[in-house]
């Protein structure tokens, strides 16, 4: 019997995922209870309070204490809905106690924002980490020392399991389902919730955000002319010039300003563009493709994709809403 226990912060969080976890890991060991097998899990929900709620009070829960659980396999941490920084300082006893676990063998895993309360541990210095799309800049800035898993839902590394995207913690646990149990088991979960396993990436849910907090006023310069630019072609060489900077120092400090190389940045930009025209209206993708600036559609195409996991035409086709309502 295998005990696995979801923390509950002192702090502000998604009790959502927490109730979402316990709900599909207890599913599954009942279903792996009826095809014979003798009970695998024992699931608890566990904190330094007694109650914590959320969503003005309408939703909370009653944590055991989880002083009373001296040894634990797995633990989970869940999303957070407040200020990051603010909920290390407020726990710190419960960043000691993972810490404790995890050298006493138990693997951890985080759900969505989560990891920042991960990262406080020092566990995932070293490793890989995934975080939703929408907090990398503010996760690099606190912890600049962890590696992101640029657009990956689910990490693991060492018995360190992250992943990125508040509800694609049914993901995470789904993938944990199969490591505690077998992949029939998490077969029939992903079938009884209605979850699309196997999914690895973030990438066609994401939205581009240019990274401007990082005070560096060149950059800045740069970044507004590469997106007020992006229907022409670009020469970094000439954009360096024109800052009165070397190219090789343009390059250095872009890529520390905004995690991103100038060309990847472009390209970020443009596909960003080409998304909210393709989302938009009845645009081909040819005249998508040429407002943007390219000219090769196959490099558009092969940019595209790497970029949103879906290409150009399946992207429409999936997020256009008149294409959608007129083909029902």
């Amino acid at each position: 019997m295998k005990q696995v226990t979801l923390v509950v912060p002192e702090c502000l969080v998604n009790l959502n995922s927490l109730g979402g976890a316990y709900e599909i890991l207890v599913r599954a060991d009942a279903l792996w209870q009826k095809a014979g097998n003798r009970p695998r899990l024992n699931v608890s929900i566990a904190g330094f309070m007694a109650e914590q709620s959320s969503h003005n009070n309408y939703l909370s829960i009653h944590p055991v204490d989880i002083t009373d659980i001296k040894r634990t396999d797995l633990v989970i941490l869940p999303a957070l809905l407040d200020d990051y920084m603010k909920a290390v300082r407020q726990n710190k006893a419960l960043i000691d106690w993972i810490r404790t676990q995890y050298k006493r063998g138990a693997e951890v895993a985080s759900m969505c924002s989560g990891s920042f309360l991960l990262a406080a541990t020092g566990l995932l210095e070293g490793k890989v980490c995934s975080v939703h799309w929408g907090k990398v800049d503010e996760f690099r800035q606190m912890y600049p020392g962890i590696q992101i898993a640029q657009d990956t839902i689910v990490t693991e590394e060492n018995g360190i399991y992250t992943n990125g995207g508040a509800y694609s913690f049914l993901h995470l646990i789904i993938y944990l389902v199969e490591k505690l149990f077998d992949r029939p088991t998490a077969v029939l979960c992903a079938k009884f919730f209605q979850i699309d396993i196997d999914r690895t990436s973030q990438s066609q849910f994401s939205i581009f955000n240019a990274q401007k907090g990082h005070g560096d006023e060149l950059i800045t310069r740069a970044q507004s002319y590469i997106e007020e630019n992006i229907d022409v072609k670009i020469s970094f060489e000439k954009l360096a010039s024109d800052l009165a900077v070397s190219r090789r120092n343009f390059d250095r400090r872009f890529i520390k300003a905004t995690g991103n190389t100038p060309v990847e940045y472009l390209q970020r930009v443009k596909v960003e563009a080409a998304k909210k025209e393709l989302e938009r209206g009845r645009k081909t993708v040819y005249e998508v493709m040429s407002e943007v600036g390219y000219s090769d559609d196959k490099a558009f195409r092969e940019v595209f994709k790497r970029i949103t996991g879906l290409s150009p035409l399946d992207y429409r086709n999936k997020y256009n809403r008149e294409l959608t309502v007129a083909w029902q």
